[in-house]
């Protein structure tokens, strides 16, 4: 843990504000603007390790899982969950074996390029519109990208691009997609948690922070609700996709010239 954290200082104060404007947009996420949440590792990661911030993010994510499980507890489609969750705990593990042997800057990159691929990705999404509908889940391609989505989860609580490439050409009823969608990261998260405290990532200090930070994570999944009713969704989704877009490119050329 960083000294900083310990003791009252700018460094303190910097990484507290830092960490309140991650776990909101978090909850605002849950609260109905999904995939926002992205942006909560890069932003720690400007002042924390990459790896340190998704693992003081994840116990405030599980606590708010409970909520989105038991709203949704009888709105997702089995079949796609069963599919995909296979390949989840096959990335997961993945992440869970190169963890040991990544460095700092290689977490960093790759949490960088997750980034701004999310926001390409997103502005790129509408293709998968244009896709024809597939009636049916798949087995192959569920294990497939449930794999990806495991593994970007692990890393950096990116698991939605993946998992929206599958399951968007199917055209589900939006409740059971948002339904198969919250249990699903309910067990990835619940799962990534054995191999977090097998990495020895849930520490003291680690779990204070996270402790510290659940009153915002419950008030702004309210607040996520209520701004979902009242504000505009284009445009505070451009905000955050650019401010997402602008971290991930920093995090990278911080890697490249820490490199040269």
């Amino acid at each position: 843990m960083p000294a900083f954290l310990t003791s009252l200082s700018h460094e303190t104060l910097v990484f507290y504000a830092t960490a309140t404007v991650a776990v909101t947009i978090l909850g605002i996420a849950k609260g109905g603007f999904n995939g926002l949440g992205l942006l909560a590792v890069p932003l720690m990661a400007l002042v924390i390790s990459p790896v340190q911030a998704a693992a003081i993010l994840l116990p405030v994510m599980l606590v708010q899982d409970v909520v989105s499980v038991w709203a949704y507890r009888n709105d997702f489609d089995k079949t796609n969950l069963f599919l995909m969750l296979p390949g989840s705990v096959i990335g997961i593990l993945i992440g869970w074996y190169l963890a040991s042997s990544a460095t700092e800057d290689v977490v960093r990159l790759v949490v960088g390029v997750i980034a701004v691929g999310f926001v390409l990705y997103q502005y790129a999404r509408k293709w998968l519109e244009k896709l024809p509908v597939t009636t049916s889940p798949h087995r192959a391609r569920a294990i497939f990208w449930g794999t990806v989505s495991g593994y970007t989860s692990f890393v950096a609580h990116a698991g939605s691009p993946p998992f929206q490439v599958y399951m968007m050409p199917q055209r589900l009823p939006p409740q059971i997609y948002a339904g198969t969608a919250t249990m699903f990261f309910a067990a990835t998260n619940f799962i990534k948690a054995f191999s977090y405290f097998s990495l020895g990532q849930f520490t003291p200090e680690n779990l204070h922070v996270s402790v510290v930070m659940l009153p915002v994570a419950i008030a702004t999944t309210f607040l996520g609700v209520w701004l979902v009713r009242r504000f505009d969704k284009e445009n505070f989704y451009t905000l955050v996709y650019a401010m997402t877009f602008l971290i991930g490119l920093k995090l990278i050329s911080d890697v490249v010239r820490h490199w040269m």
